[in-house]
């Protein structure tokens, strides 16, 4: 793994495990960026810095670790959030849309929740994870976000895997190459 861009200031420590998920596969662990407390209040306050210069009316993150980033932006940049699902975990009166779409090892479905006394239609969301690979998890929730009105004005991630995506749009603290 080789690191091209780094826009941390204090020490970032990732781990890696190969063959995680699946056989083939080499998994980034982007925990240890949150056990460092300077490291997160820096990675919240990048993302606050990007995003509030935009209208946003909701932060958008699928779980489980886009949760931690996705709630405490939203926080502090006093929006809504709305974390995205993995399917069967919202009860079915309460799913807005549900998203099926290939990862880089296999296929996945996702659920996006209804909103409470607010609509997708004409709202502005910024899409948030951790790790960028082939990128199908976000574009496929700008996909559902935009396919039931809403505008999405950007998207970003902790770590971008530049050699499995072409995409350069992304807002993103590291980009790496795999070796």
């Amino acid at each position: 793994m080789k690191i091209l861009k780094n826009k941390f200031k204090n020490e970032i420590n990732l781990r890696t495990e190969k063959d995680y998920p699946i056989k083939g596969i080499e998994f980034i662990d982007i925990t240890p960026i949150i056990f460092q407390k300077e490291t997160l209040k820096e990675m919240i306050d990048a993302f606050v810095d990007e995003i509030s210069c935009n209208k946003v009316d909701y932060i958008v993150a699928p779980e489980a670790r886009g949760f931690l980033l996705g709630a405490a932006i939203a926080t502090e940049l006093n929006v809504g959030f709305i974390p995205v699902r993995k399917k069967g975990k919202l009860s079915p009166t309460v799913v807005a849309r549900r998203i099926e779409y290939e990862k880089e090892y296999g296929k996945d479905v996702l659920e996006i929740p209804k909103l409470v006394n607010d609509d997708y239609k004409d709202r502005c969301f910024y899409i948030v994870d951790d790790v960028y690979a082939t990128g199908n998890t976000v574009k496929a929730i700008k996909e559902a976000i935009e396919d039931m009105g809403g505008k999405v004005i950007g998207k970003g991630v902790i770590l971008n895997i530049v050699e499995l995506n072409d995409d350069k749009d992304i807002f993103s603290l590291i980009d790496i190459n795999e070796e």
